[in-house]
């Protein structure tokens, strides 16, 4: 199940150990070790796998936009410095309808 609209996504309040892959591709984009409740209403991150996902500044310079770095897909935003408590001071807030979950158990 898809969202379009917070606190009604899959993935929002979801925690199992495995891999976010991109819905688009199936490339790997996020471990399950990286996400955090935000309280958005929207599946968030700390860091995506290195070279997964491209960054681009809406030309507002208010937002960057995350895609997938492979195909394009877009992900949703990403935020700094807003004081959460991770490693990166990041959130990528995710649509959960750009992912597929894949549980740790069955990992290739």
């Amino acid at each position: 199940m898809g969202a379009w609209y917070p606190g009604t996504g899959e993935y929002d309040k979801f925690f199992d150990e495995g891999i976010y892959k991109c819905a688009g591709c199936g490339t790997p984009l996020y471990k399950s070790s990286t996400k955090f409740n935000s309280g958005c209403g929207w599946p968030a991150f700390y860091e995506g796998l290195p070279g997964a996902i491209r960054q681009t500044p809406d030309p507002d310079g208010r937002r960057t936009e995350i895609t997938c770095a492979a195909c394009g897909g877009h992900l949703g935003h990403i935020f700094k410095g807003e004081g959460f408590k991770t490693p990166t001071n990041e959130r990528h807030c995710v649509n959960s309808i750009s992912l597929k979950f894949i549980p740790a158990s069955e990992e290739a």
